[in-house]
Protein backbone atom coordinates (compact mmCIF):
# COMPACT_ATOMS: atom_id res chain seq x y z
CA UNK A 1 0.00 0.00 0.00
CA UNK A 2 1.53 3.51 -0.84
CA UNK A 3 1.68 6.56 1.18
CA UNK A 4 -0.64 8.39 -1.00
CA UNK A 5 -3.44 5.59 -0.46
CA UNK A 6 -3.35 6.66 3.37
CA UNK A 7 -4.01 9.68 2.69
CA UNK A 8 -6.67 9.79 -0.24
CA UNK A 9 -9.84 9.75 0.96
CA UNK A 10 -11.66 8.05 -2.33
CA UNK A 11 -9.01 4.65 -1.85
CA UNK A 12 -10.40 4.69 1.98
CA UNK A 13 -13.44 4.49 1.36
CA UNK A 14 -13.28 1.98 -1.73
CA UNK A 15 -10.87 -0.15 0.94
CA UNK A 16 -13.97 0.27 3.59
CA UNK A 17 -16.37 -1.10 1.34
CA UNK A 18 -14.33 -3.66 -0.11
CA UNK A 19 -14.44 -5.39 3.73
CA UNK A 20 -18.08 -4.81 4.22
CA UNK A 21 -19.23 -6.68 1.25
CA UNK A 22 -19.18 -10.01 2.22
CA UNK A 23 -18.19 -12.96 -0.38
CA UNK A 24 -19.81 -15.70 -1.75
CA UNK A 25 -19.03 -17.52 1.64
CA UNK A 26 -20.68 -14.43 3.63
CA UNK A 27 -23.78 -14.33 1.71
CA UNK A 28 -24.51 -18.62 1.71
CA UNK A 29 -23.75 -17.70 5.94
CA UNK A 30 -25.90 -15.14 6.55
CA UNK A 31 -28.85 -17.11 4.62
CA UNK A 32 -28.17 -20.47 6.58
CA UNK A 33 -28.40 -18.47 9.54
CA UNK A 34 -31.63 -16.45 8.95
CA UNK A 35 -32.74 -19.95 7.95
CA UNK A 36 -31.92 -21.85 10.92
CA UNK A 37 -33.05 -18.54 12.92
CA UNK A 38 -36.55 -18.95 11.52
CA UNK A 39 -36.37 -22.64 12.19
CA UNK A 40 -35.61 -22.09 16.04
CA UNK A 41 -38.41 -19.54 16.40
CA UNK A 42 -40.48 -22.30 15.06
CA UNK A 43 -39.44 -25.06 17.15
CA UNK A 44 -39.99 -22.64 20.39
CA UNK A 45 -43.30 -22.15 19.24
CA UNK A 46 -43.71 -25.83 18.63
CA UNK A 47 -42.66 -25.88 22.16
CA UNK A 48 -44.71 -23.85 24.07
CA UNK A 49 -47.64 -25.22 22.33
CA UNK A 50 -46.85 -28.90 23.73
CA UNK A 51 -46.41 -27.44 26.93
CA UNK A 52 -49.55 -25.86 27.25
CA UNK A 53 -48.17 -21.90 26.60
CA UNK A 54 -49.05 -19.88 24.45
CA UNK A 55 -46.30 -18.42 21.95
CA UNK A 56 -47.57 -14.89 21.66
CA UNK A 57 -48.53 -14.47 25.24
CA UNK A 58 -44.91 -15.64 26.05
CA UNK A 59 -43.06 -13.13 23.39
CA UNK A 60 -45.28 -10.52 24.96
CA UNK A 61 -44.38 -11.56 28.76
CA UNK A 62 -40.48 -11.51 28.08
CA UNK A 63 -41.23 -8.58 26.06
CA UNK A 64 -42.96 -6.78 29.77
CA UNK A 65 -40.07 -7.94 31.78
CA UNK A 66 -36.70 -6.80 29.49
CA UNK A 67 -37.76 -4.07 26.98
CA UNK A 68 -41.24 -2.59 27.34
CA UNK A 69 -40.85 0.23 30.32
CA UNK A 70 -37.92 1.82 32.03
CA UNK A 71 -37.69 -0.80 34.58
CA UNK A 72 -37.48 -3.80 32.65
CA UNK A 73 -34.77 -1.65 31.07
CA UNK A 74 -33.12 -1.08 33.71
CA UNK A 75 -33.20 -5.26 34.57
CA UNK A 76 -31.68 -5.95 31.22
CA UNK A 77 -29.06 -3.55 31.27
CA UNK A 78 -27.68 -4.94 35.04
CA UNK A 79 -28.34 -9.16 33.52
CA UNK A 80 -25.88 -7.83 30.48
CA UNK A 81 -23.14 -6.14 32.60
CA UNK A 82 -21.57 -9.61 34.14
CA UNK A 83 -22.41 -11.83 30.34
CA UNK A 84 -20.43 -9.49 28.96
CA UNK A 85 -17.52 -9.68 31.51
CA UNK A 86 -17.54 -14.08 31.02
CA UNK A 87 -17.98 -13.42 27.34
CA UNK A 88 -14.46 -11.08 27.16
CA UNK A 89 -12.82 -13.85 29.30
CA UNK A 90 -13.68 -16.63 27.09
CA UNK A 91 -13.37 -14.59 23.48
CA UNK A 92 -9.52 -13.67 24.78
CA UNK A 93 -8.88 -17.41 26.24
CA UNK A 94 -10.21 -19.01 22.98
CA UNK A 95 -7.69 -16.33 20.82
CA UNK A 96 -4.80 -18.33 22.41
CA UNK A 97 -6.40 -22.05 21.46
CA UNK A 98 -6.98 -22.52 25.28
CA UNK A 99 -10.86 -23.26 26.06
CA UNK A 100 -12.42 -22.63 29.64
CA UNK A 101 -15.94 -23.77 30.43
CA UNK A 102 -15.29 -23.31 33.93
CA UNK A 103 -16.40 -19.72 34.17
CA UNK A 104 -19.36 -20.67 36.25
CA UNK A 105 -17.28 -21.83 39.08
CA UNK A 106 -15.12 -19.13 38.48
CA UNK A 107 -17.97 -16.13 39.26
CA UNK A 108 -18.48 -18.16 41.98
CA UNK A 109 -15.34 -17.79 43.44
CA UNK A 110 -15.07 -14.29 42.63
CA UNK A 111 -18.40 -13.61 44.29
CA UNK A 112 -16.63 -15.61 47.45
CA UNK A 113 -13.55 -13.22 47.38
CA UNK A 114 -15.55 -10.13 46.97
CA UNK A 115 -17.47 -11.16 50.15
CA UNK A 116 -14.71 -11.75 52.40
CA UNK A 117 -13.14 -8.65 51.85
CA UNK A 118 -15.92 -6.53 51.67
CA UNK A 119 -17.32 -7.47 54.96
CA UNK A 120 -14.08 -8.30 56.78
CA UNK A 121 -12.11 -4.99 55.72
CA UNK A 122 -13.35 -1.77 57.39
CA UNK A 123 -12.71 1.10 54.31
CA UNK A 124 -13.42 4.91 53.89
CA UNK A 125 -15.68 5.71 50.90
CA UNK A 126 -15.61 4.00 47.81
CA UNK A 127 -12.41 2.69 48.31
CA UNK A 128 -13.93 -0.50 49.74
CA UNK A 129 -15.94 -1.33 46.59
CA UNK A 130 -12.76 -0.81 44.66
CA UNK A 131 -10.77 -3.09 46.28
CA UNK A 132 -14.09 -5.70 46.66
CA UNK A 133 -13.76 -5.94 42.53
CA UNK A 134 -10.23 -6.26 42.55
CA UNK A 135 -10.25 -9.30 44.96
CA UNK A 136 -13.33 -10.72 43.06
CA UNK A 137 -11.29 -10.46 39.41
CA UNK A 138 -7.71 -11.82 41.60
CA UNK A 139 -10.19 -14.85 42.91
CA UNK A 140 -11.30 -16.10 39.57
CA UNK A 141 -7.73 -15.49 38.25
CA UNK A 142 -6.44 -17.51 40.82
CA UNK A 143 -8.91 -20.60 40.57
CA UNK A 144 -8.88 -20.47 36.67
CA UNK A 145 -4.95 -20.63 37.64
CA UNK A 146 -5.10 -23.56 39.05
CA UNK A 147 -5.72 -25.54 35.86
CA UNK A 148 -3.62 -24.08 34.26
CA UNK A 149 -1.27 -25.19 36.71
CA UNK A 150 -2.39 -28.77 36.94
CA UNK A 151 -2.01 -29.09 32.68
CA UNK A 152 1.29 -28.10 33.08
CA UNK A 153 2.82 -30.31 35.67
CA UNK A 154 0.19 -33.15 35.33
CA UNK A 155 -0.90 -32.70 31.74
CA UNK A 156 -5.03 -32.31 32.63
CA UNK A 157 -7.12 -31.47 30.03
CA UNK A 158 -7.88 -27.42 30.86
CA UNK A 159 -11.60 -27.99 29.30
CA UNK A 160 -11.98 -31.13 31.98
CA UNK A 161 -10.44 -29.48 34.57
CA UNK A 162 -12.38 -26.08 34.72
CA UNK A 163 -15.35 -28.10 34.63
CA UNK A 164 -14.32 -29.79 37.54
CA UNK A 165 -13.41 -27.40 39.54
CA UNK A 166 -17.43 -25.68 38.94
CA UNK A 167 -18.38 -28.25 41.44
CA UNK A 168 -15.59 -27.84 43.72
CA UNK A 169 -16.08 -24.29 43.50
CA UNK A 170 -20.14 -24.41 44.00
CA UNK A 171 -19.50 -26.83 47.47
CA UNK A 172 -16.91 -24.57 48.52
CA UNK A 173 -19.13 -21.13 48.52
CA UNK A 174 -21.86 -23.55 50.12
CA UNK A 175 -20.01 -24.31 52.77
CA UNK A 176 -18.73 -20.27 53.14
CA UNK A 177 -22.08 -19.17 53.62
CA UNK A 178 -23.51 -22.16 56.17
CA UNK A 179 -20.08 -21.79 58.35
CA UNK A 180 -21.00 -19.15 61.33
CA UNK A 181 -17.28 -18.32 61.81
CA UNK A 182 -16.43 -18.06 57.85
CA UNK A 183 -19.67 -15.77 56.37
CA UNK A 184 -22.74 -16.92 57.31
CA UNK A 185 -24.88 -14.25 58.27
CA UNK A 186 -25.12 -13.16 61.92
CA UNK A 187 -28.19 -15.08 63.51
CA UNK A 188 -31.31 -13.23 63.77
CA UNK A 189 -33.39 -12.47 67.19
CA UNK A 190 -33.64 -14.37 70.14
CA UNK A 191 -34.76 -17.69 68.29
CA UNK A 192 -30.39 -17.78 66.84
CA UNK A 193 -31.23 -18.80 63.23
CA UNK A 194 -29.39 -17.53 60.18
CA UNK A 195 -29.77 -18.61 56.81
CA UNK A 196 -27.18 -19.71 54.39
CA UNK A 197 -26.26 -16.76 53.45
CA UNK A 198 -23.63 -13.96 53.88
CA UNK A 199 -24.52 -10.37 55.53
CA UNK A 200 -25.21 -8.07 53.27
CA UNK A 201 -22.07 -5.97 51.56
CA UNK A 202 -21.73 -2.36 53.51
CA UNK A 203 -23.56 0.69 51.06
CA UNK A 204 -19.57 1.76 50.64
CA UNK A 205 -18.87 -1.54 49.04
CA UNK A 206 -21.84 -1.56 46.73
CA UNK A 207 -21.42 -0.02 42.77
CA UNK A 208 -22.64 3.15 42.43
CA UNK A 209 -25.94 3.67 39.76
CA UNK A 210 -27.31 7.11 37.79
CA UNK A 211 -30.91 7.45 37.10
CA UNK A 212 -33.86 6.76 39.29
CA UNK A 213 -37.26 5.28 39.27
CA UNK A 214 -39.21 6.05 36.83
CA UNK A 215 -36.17 6.64 34.77
CA UNK A 216 -33.88 3.78 33.54
CA UNK A 217 -31.02 3.22 36.17
CA UNK A 218 -27.24 2.68 34.62
CA UNK A 219 -25.23 0.20 37.25
CA UNK A 220 -21.49 1.55 37.10
CA UNK A 221 -20.47 -2.36 36.26
CA UNK A 222 -22.43 -1.81 32.73
CA UNK A 223 -19.70 0.72 31.82
CA UNK A 224 -16.94 -1.62 33.73
CA UNK A 225 -18.09 -4.26 31.46
CA UNK A 226 -18.28 -2.07 28.06
CA UNK A 227 -14.54 -0.56 28.90
CA UNK A 228 -13.76 -4.25 29.33
CA UNK A 229 -15.03 -5.52 26.15
CA UNK A 230 -13.74 -2.47 23.79
CA UNK A 231 -10.33 -2.28 25.51
CA UNK A 232 -9.88 -6.45 25.13
CA UNK A 233 -10.97 -5.75 21.45
CA UNK A 234 -7.95 -3.19 21.05
CA UNK A 235 -5.53 -5.29 22.81
CA UNK A 236 -6.29 -8.19 20.74
CA UNK A 237 -6.32 -6.44 17.25
CA UNK A 238 -3.72 -3.44 17.38
CA UNK A 239 -1.19 -4.98 20.08
CA UNK A 240 2.01 -6.96 20.22
CA UNK A 241 0.63 -9.39 23.31
CA UNK A 242 -2.78 -9.87 21.11
CA UNK A 243 -0.58 -10.36 18.06
CA UNK A 244 1.08 -13.01 19.99
CA UNK A 245 -2.10 -14.91 21.53
CA UNK A 246 -3.73 -15.03 18.09
CA UNK A 247 -0.76 -16.46 16.46
CA UNK A 248 -0.32 -19.39 19.50
CA UNK A 249 -4.47 -19.63 18.74
CA UNK A 250 -3.57 -20.48 15.03
CA UNK A 251 -0.54 -22.20 14.89
CA UNK A 252 1.36 -23.10 18.71
CA UNK A 253 4.43 -25.02 16.55
CA UNK A 254 5.12 -21.40 14.53
CA UNK A 255 4.42 -19.39 17.64
CA UNK A 256 7.06 -21.53 19.67
CA UNK A 257 9.13 -21.03 16.87
CA UNK A 258 9.08 -17.27 16.43
CA UNK A 259 10.13 -16.93 20.21
CA UNK A 260 6.63 -16.89 22.38
CA UNK A 261 6.73 -18.87 25.32
CA UNK A 262 3.47 -20.83 24.14
CA UNK A 263 2.69 -22.74 27.34
CA UNK A 264 3.09 -19.23 29.75
CA UNK A 265 1.24 -16.91 27.50
CA UNK A 266 -1.59 -20.16 27.46
CA UNK A 267 -1.85 -20.06 31.25
CA UNK A 268 -2.29 -16.54 31.41
CA UNK A 269 -4.79 -16.55 29.28
CA UNK A 270 -6.64 -18.80 31.45
CA UNK A 271 -6.12 -17.16 34.27
CA UNK A 272 -6.91 -13.63 32.84
CA UNK A 273 -10.34 -15.56 31.37
CA UNK A 274 -11.25 -16.89 35.35
CA UNK A 275 -10.30 -12.85 36.04
CA UNK A 276 -12.98 -11.25 34.32
CA UNK A 277 -15.44 -14.24 35.17
CA UNK A 278 -14.32 -13.31 38.83
CA UNK A 279 -15.06 -9.61 38.19
CA UNK A 280 -18.18 -10.33 37.39
CA UNK A 281 -18.87 -12.42 40.12
CA UNK A 282 -18.14 -9.45 42.30
CA UNK A 283 -20.70 -7.49 40.12
CA UNK A 284 -23.49 -9.25 40.80
CA UNK A 285 -22.61 -9.40 44.75
CA UNK A 286 -22.00 -5.57 44.11
CA UNK A 287 -24.73 -4.79 42.20
CA UNK A 288 -28.83 -4.36 42.06
CA UNK A 289 -29.30 -7.10 40.08
CA UNK A 290 -28.91 -9.53 43.44
CA UNK A 291 -28.97 -9.33 47.39
CA UNK A 292 -25.58 -7.79 47.57
CA UNK A 293 -25.44 -11.12 49.47
CA UNK A 294 -22.86 -13.90 48.84
CA UNK A 295 -25.51 -17.03 48.10
CA UNK A 296 -24.81 -20.59 46.83
CA UNK A 297 -27.17 -19.22 43.69
CA UNK A 298 -25.11 -16.06 43.14
CA UNK A 299 -24.19 -16.99 39.81
CA UNK A 300 -27.78 -18.05 38.70
CA UNK A 301 -26.22 -19.70 35.62
CA UNK A 302 -24.27 -16.06 34.71
CA UNK A 303 -21.13 -18.35 33.41
CA UNK A 304 -22.67 -20.23 31.57
CA UNK A 305 -24.77 -17.77 29.44
CA UNK A 306 -21.57 -15.61 29.27
CA UNK A 307 -20.08 -18.67 27.54
CA UNK A 308 -22.89 -18.97 25.17
CA UNK A 309 -22.30 -15.23 24.47
CA UNK A 310 -19.02 -15.98 23.99
CA UNK A 311 -19.55 -18.52 21.31
CA UNK A 312 -22.46 -16.49 19.14
CA UNK A 313 -19.97 -14.22 19.09
CA UNK A 314 -17.44 -16.14 17.56
CA UNK A 315 -14.43 -14.92 20.11
CA UNK A 316 -15.01 -11.42 19.21
CA UNK A 317 -15.57 -8.90 22.44
CA UNK A 318 -17.19 -6.21 20.48
CA UNK A 319 -19.68 -8.82 18.63
CA UNK A 320 -20.30 -9.70 22.29
CA UNK A 321 -21.49 -6.41 23.60
CA UNK A 322 -25.12 -6.90 21.06
CA UNK A 323 -25.08 -10.68 21.91
CA UNK A 324 -24.90 -10.26 25.57
CA UNK A 325 -27.81 -7.72 25.27
CA UNK A 326 -30.03 -10.59 23.84
CA UNK A 327 -29.28 -12.89 26.26
CA UNK A 328 -29.95 -10.19 28.81
CA UNK A 329 -33.35 -9.96 27.85
CA UNK A 330 -33.71 -13.53 28.01
CA UNK A 331 -32.68 -13.64 31.11
CA UNK A 332 -35.19 -10.41 32.18
CA UNK A 333 -37.72 -11.56 30.35
CA UNK A 334 -38.00 -15.29 31.48
CA UNK A 335 -38.92 -14.01 35.00
CA UNK A 336 -42.46 -12.75 33.87
CA UNK A 337 -43.00 -16.39 32.18
CA UNK A 338 -44.42 -17.61 34.96
CA UNK A 339 -47.29 -15.38 34.93
CA UNK A 340 -48.35 -17.37 31.99
CA UNK A 341 -47.96 -21.20 33.12
CA UNK A 342 -44.83 -21.52 30.89
CA UNK A 343 -41.67 -23.42 32.82
CA UNK A 344 -38.84 -21.32 33.18
CA UNK A 345 -36.55 -23.75 31.95
CA UNK A 346 -37.79 -23.28 28.43
CA UNK A 347 -35.80 -19.98 28.68
CA UNK A 348 -32.82 -22.21 28.37
CA UNK A 349 -34.69 -24.59 25.51
CA UNK A 350 -34.42 -21.15 23.42
CA UNK A 351 -30.60 -20.00 24.58
CA UNK A 352 -29.83 -23.42 22.97
CA UNK A 353 -31.78 -23.55 19.77
CA UNK A 354 -30.07 -19.54 19.35
CA UNK A 355 -26.95 -20.76 19.82
CA UNK A 356 -27.14 -23.65 17.20
CA UNK A 357 -28.85 -20.92 14.99
CA UNK A 358 -25.59 -18.63 15.00
CA UNK A 359 -22.83 -21.49 15.30
CA UNK A 360 -24.01 -24.09 13.12
CA UNK A 361 -23.67 -22.15 9.25
CA UNK A 362 -20.31 -21.45 9.14
CA UNK A 363 -19.44 -25.05 10.14
CA UNK A 364 -22.15 -26.31 7.49
CA UNK A 365 -20.87 -23.59 4.86
CA UNK A 366 -17.45 -25.36 5.36
CA UNK A 367 -18.69 -28.28 4.86
CA UNK A 368 -20.27 -27.75 1.89
CA UNK A 369 -17.58 -25.72 0.46
CA UNK A 370 -15.11 -28.77 0.98
CA UNK A 371 -17.22 -31.47 -0.68
CA UNK A 372 -17.67 -29.08 -3.60
CA UNK A 373 -14.29 -28.41 -3.69
CA UNK A 374 -12.43 -32.40 -3.34
CA UNK A 375 -12.98 -33.35 -6.69
CA UNK A 376 -11.86 -30.65 -8.96
CA UNK A 377 -8.86 -30.05 -6.41
CA UNK A 378 -7.83 -34.07 -6.90
CA UNK A 379 -8.92 -33.55 -11.00
CA UNK A 380 -6.79 -30.74 -11.19
CA UNK A 381 -3.58 -32.62 -9.57
CA UNK A 382 -4.00 -35.57 -11.49
CA UNK A 383 -3.86 -33.49 -14.76
CA UNK A 384 -0.65 -31.98 -14.07
CA UNK A 385 1.53 -35.30 -13.21
CA UNK A 386 3.33 -35.78 -16.53
CA UNK A 387 2.64 -39.21 -17.88
CA UNK A 388 6.20 -39.22 -19.81
CA UNK A 389 9.71 -37.92 -19.17
CA UNK A 390 11.52 -37.25 -22.03
CA UNK A 391 15.18 -37.16 -21.58
CA UNK A 392 17.51 -34.86 -23.58
CA UNK A 393 21.02 -35.98 -24.37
Amino acid sequence: MSAASLTDPDDLGRRFLARLRPGRDGWMTAGLTAVLLAVAAGASALLLMLTGGSPSASAAAIWTGSLADANGWTTTLLNAAPLLLVAVGACVCASAGTFNIGQEGQVLIGGLAGAWVGLRLAMPGPMLVVVVMIAAALGGGAWAALSAVMLRFRGVNVAVSTLLMTFLAIQLVTFAVSTPWFLQESAQGSSGIADAQSNPLPANAQLAGFGQYPSVQLNTGLFIALLAAVGIALVLSRSRWGFRVRMVGLNPLTAKHAGVRVAALGGFTLALSGAFAGLAGGLLLASPVGTNRLQAGLSDNAGWDGLLVALVARNRPLVAIPVSLVFAVLRAGGDFLSATGVPYYLVDVVKALLVLAFVAPPVLVDLFRGRRGATPRAATAMSVVPTKVKVVA
